[in-house]
């Protein structure tokens, strides 16, 4: 897994009609059978040249400790006790699936972050594991390996094929919620859950 330093950067050059940045992106029974299947993912960044979110709700079988041990930011003993240790690392996305992001709250910058809201930033370098490793890490803390991205126009495209439903995220559902949790949570974010939802894509 590679933690680069300086490989983020927030492009504001291109006005853009909408601006999803900070919402939920809820993968609608239309993605039955793809990769995107049940998934909720978190944007990032958009703009008029493309967009980047990660994954919130699938998870790999490694750990943050299995991470930081690999990439030898403290010793074992600090990395045993580190906040998040135990948590899995997610499946981000499937674009660049080697490089890790840290989405992080509250807000701090690092070698490689971007500013995704007022409290929430993501991080691309691996200085923020050093943090982590050693207690002085965001209270709160996700990292994947690798994103979802999309092109210029691409991710409106999609919405309006209803590949998505979309919603402002809400941080007890990004941070405090588990995985398998999350894409129930989402949906109740709009007033409705999964199986409504379902049922209203079979009349569609």
């Amino acid at each position: 897994m590679n933690i680069e330093k300086n490989t983020l950067s927030a492009d504001t050059s291109k006005p853009t009609t909408m601006n999803l940045t900070g919402q939920f992106l809820i993968a609608m029974p239309s993605q039955h059978g793809d990769a995107f299947e049940r998934t909720v993912i978190y944007v990032c960044e958009h703009s008029a040249t493309g967009a980047l979110g990660l994954v919130v709700n699938r998870t790999s079988d490694v750990t943050i400790s299995d991470v930081l041990s690999k990439l030898q930011v403290a010793d074992d003993v600090q990395i045993q006790y580190a906040a998040h240790a135990t948590d899995n690392v997610l499946v981000g996305g499937p674009v660049q699936t080697e490089r890790g992001f840290v989405l992080h709250s509250p807000f701090q910058k690092y070698a490689a972050t971007i500013q995704v809201s007022d409290n929430l930033g993501l991080t691309s370098s691996r200085d923020i594991l050093e943090d982590v490793a050693r207690g002085a890490g965001p209270r709160h803390m996700l990292l994947a390996l690798g994103y979802a991205g999309w092109g210029a126009g691409q991710l409106e495209n999609e919405l309006a094929r209803n590949a998505w439903l979309n919603v402002p995220a809400d941080e007890h559902v990004l941070f405090e919620t588990l995985p398998r949790e999350k894409y129930d949570q989402a949906l109740r974010l709009l007033g409705f859950d999964a199986a409504m939802l379902s049922e209203q894509a079979g009349h569609a």
